[in-house]
């Protein structure tokens, strides 16, 4: 099981989903769990099904303290790159919490914030700590939902599987049709010249 990293405190746990994609958004979560709290079950949303993933997701929302769902949108990444986008959903995230933490902690190895806050990164934090793991499952699960409506608009792309990601099939799709207005453009494709489709 887990751990809550320090009881003492009101921890809020912070993790992305859809850096690496091809399309859609990246999607930051932000939540805070009650002290004490405890679920074997929870942990990082890489490792769970579809179908634990979502039970969890409706299990988190109803127990924890307070939580934060952001996305920003493709064209948003091109303009500021994926670092910076990714930066942006996660102090946004943590902003808007309706409680405000003692400490933030962060999975990843890099976070910058232009407030005075007190956070820490945690190379495999979603492995660790059960906040950062709660927060990926929101993330996960939220961007999924935003991806499979994306693919009834655009379903030649197969978002309702790949969820946006590199695949083959995507990237044959995208070689076929050109990209979309939700495709992230600044994303190279390599030994193929891509067009445009809007």
């Amino acid at each position: 099981m887990l751990s809550l990293f320090d009881n003492k405190k009101i921890v809020c746990g912070v993790d992305e989903a859809g850096r690496g994609s091809l399309a859609g958004p990246v999607t930051a979560a932000a939540v805070i769990l009650p002290k004490n709290y405890k679920n074997s079950f929870i942990k990082d949303s890489k490792k769970i099904n579809h179908k634990e993933r979502n039970h969890l997701y409706d299990e988190i929302l109803k127990s924890c303290v307070a939580y934060s769902i952001i996305s920003i949108e493709a064209k948003k990444i091109d303009e500021i790159n994926i670092l910076n986008a990714t930066y942006l959903a996660m102090n946004l995230a943590i902003e808007k919490l309706k409680i405000k933490p003692d400490k933030i902690i962060i999975d990843g190895n890099r976070f910058k914030s232009k407030k005075k806050i007190d956070f820490e990164c945690i190379v495999g934090g979603d492995d660790k700590y059960i906040s950062i793991a709660a927060a990926s499952i929101l993330a996960k699960v939220k961007r999924d939902e935003i991806m499979c409506k994306l693919s009834t608009q655009f379903p030649m792309y197969d978002w309702k599987r790949n969820k946006g990601y590199g695949t083959e099939k995507h990237k044959e799709m995208i070689y076929k049709y050109g990209r979309c207005e939700y495709h992230r453009m600044t994303f190279n494709i390599k030994n193929k010249q891509l067009k445009l489709t809007i």
